[in-house]
């Protein structure tokens, strides 16, 4: 089970410098920011990077296709216990700190609302990209309760630890664990498929490139 957690935050905080990586003025108010404007800032870019595939999907048919492909592969669940036989993935992530206080709170949750997955373009159904991946903040009352409903919560240590790895191209994860700068607890099968969606997030994002 420890082996499998290394690979997670790393590929969170791969797919968070994606979103961030032609935004210099975002990057300068994260650095000279911390609590609140950081989970403000975190939730954006955790939203732009994870759905930057799927954006490209809003352009046209063949972008669409891709990013569809994309989505079944990553999204989609067989199941022949409910209606249709296919059903989404919709884990809940909850991103803090343990600094009282500081309101560094993000919620991140794949495919809330099934329903509202795709809209009508030219040439048919495209999915939108914000639907697919939400993010959003709260302050510390409002994630103390959201804990107990979400399948992970990843605890760093302060908003200056997050900080730090912005920008890395790397995360030694095993080295923040054992310093106790980073807690990781929830579901097992979560954590695999949230890395597993980062990286490929990052595999597709360097074949645009």
């Amino acid at each position: 089970m420890h082996a499998g957690f290394p690979q997670i935050p790393s590929g969170l905080m791969r797919t968070f410098n994606l979103g961030m990586q032609d935004d210099d003025e975002l990057k300068g108010l994260l650095s000279q920011s911390g609590g609140h404007l950081l989970a403000e800032g975190m939730a954006m870019a955790v939203r732009l990077g994870f759905s930057l595939i799927l954006r490209e999907g809003l352009l046209d048919e063949a972008h669409s296709h891709r990013a569809r492909e994309f989505f079944a592969d990553n999204f989609e669940i067989t199941d022949p216990m409910v209606a249709g036989g296919k059903r989404y993935y919709q884990g809940r992530f909850l991103i803090r700190t343990r600094q009282a206080g500081d309101n560094m709170n993000v919620l991140v949750e794949f495919c809330p609302e099934p329903d509202k997955l795709y809209c009508t373009m030219p040439w048919g159904q495209a999915l939108l990209p914000f639907e697919v991946v939400r993010s959003r903040t709260m302050d510390e009352a409002e994630a103390e309760q959201m804990e107990r409903h979400v399948d992970l919560v990843i605890r760093f240590r302060d908003a200056r630890t997050i900080l730090g790895l912005i920008g890395q191209p790397d995360v030694d994860i095993v080295g923040l664990l054992l310093k106790n700068l980073v807690q990781l607890t929830g579901n097992v099968g979560h954590l695999f498929k949230l890395g597993a969606i980062g990286s490929e997030v990052q595999r597709l994002v360097g074949g645009l490139r």
